[in-house]
């Protein structure tokens, strides 16, 4: 009686690693170049975005200089529940969120219309000139930029004051009129980032399969109707991600405009949270005060950021994770 011997088949997973740590080296190998270039950017964020997070824990201590941030004494949520007492804490909110709000309804559109508009431009010669004269002003420092809103808006010899008295109108003190600080603030910020920003939709607009345009010629299609059903549809995911990323700024105003722009005459609807964090922590040293504060703004701002990623995703099948 003859035995047969089955040759056993080879497991389907050997001669593999049991792990994927030599794959992972084998593609860090590979990508060893652009690893070393994105080196200043790992060690950036290490030490001036995750390294002072260490250093919230001053909001939950009566911290001194002195006795250092372990050594300060341990007051919980002490300065939370002072600041939500205080009078400033609505006055504060309302202005951060009215600012925040505005600025986005309004600054985060004319970069969209603004690069759609340009694309439709034939003369590339003017094209191009139009948009380096526009994303100039993005590489300007605020102080120059804020230095240049006052100087346009001066009652005395300012060119927007110049030009109302020559047509008859009288000067207006912009600067020190409450009802005019949000305008001049969001204009600011429209002037100074609208070009800039509109690279990133230019570059959406320029992935768009040029046969679409094509086809939608030779069905008639006029170029008010290709803009509609064509470009806007093909960088809505673009436009999409960057709302939520704006989204999330609400809350989040940089102190150094507002800084510079506002007074104690406009303090009833400029002062937002990131001035009041300045004022009270460089300028009064009370640093646990000031870090309470500014940690309920991130907190904020991060409900923001979810609460719009979820939007996001729920009506448009899109989101930043």
């Amino acid at each position: 009686m003859q035995t047969t011997h089955s040759k056993m088949s080879p497991l389907p997973n050997a001669g593999k690693p049991r792990s994927g740590i030599s794959s992972l080296w084998k593609n860090i190998r590979r990508d060893r170049q652009l690893l070393i270039l994105f080196i200043p950017c790992i060690v950036f964020y290490a030490l001036f975005r995750y390294g002072p997070i260490y250093g919230l824990i001053i909001a939950f201590k009566d911290y001194s200089v002195y006795e250092g941030i372990l050594g300060s004494k341990w007051v919980g949520l002490e300065h939370f529940r002072r600041f939500f007492d205080s009078p400033d804490f609505w006055l504060l909110f309302k202005n951060t969120f009215l600012l925040g709000l505005f600025t986005l309804l309004w600054a985060f559109p004319f970069p969209i219309i603004f690069a759609v508009l340009l694309n439709e431009v034939r003369n590339i010669k003017f094209k191009k000139t139009v948009q380096t004269f526009s994303y100039l002003p993005a590489f300007l420092s605020v102080v120059i930029v804020c230095s240049m809103v006052i100087d346009f808006l001066s009652p005395t010899n300012g060119l927007i004051n110049t030009a109302l008295k020559a047509m008859g109108f009288e000067g207006i003190y912009f600067l020190a009129a409450p009802e005019w600080f949000r305008t001049v603030f969001i204009s600011s910020e429209i002037w100074q980032h609208m070009g800039y920003e509109a690279i990133i939709y230019l570059a959406a607009i320029a992935g768009i399969d040029p046969t679409l345009y094509e086809a939608a010629k030779v069905d008639g299609a006029k170029r008010w109707h290709m803009m509609r059903y064509i470009t806007l549809p093909s960088i809505m995911p673009t436009i999409l991600i960057l709302f939520i990323i704006k989204s999330g700024s609400v809350f989040r105003i940089g102190y150094e405009k507002v800084l510079l722009l506002y007074n104690p005459m406009t303090y009833e609807v400029a002062d937002v949270f990131s001035t009041y964090v300045y004022r009270k922590g460089l300028l009064e040293t009370n640093y646990s005060y000031a870090s309470a504060v500014g940690l309920f703004e991130a907190s904020i701002a991060l409900v923001m950021l979810l609460i719009s990623n979820a939007i996001s995703k729920k009506a448009g099948g899109k989101g930043l994770w």
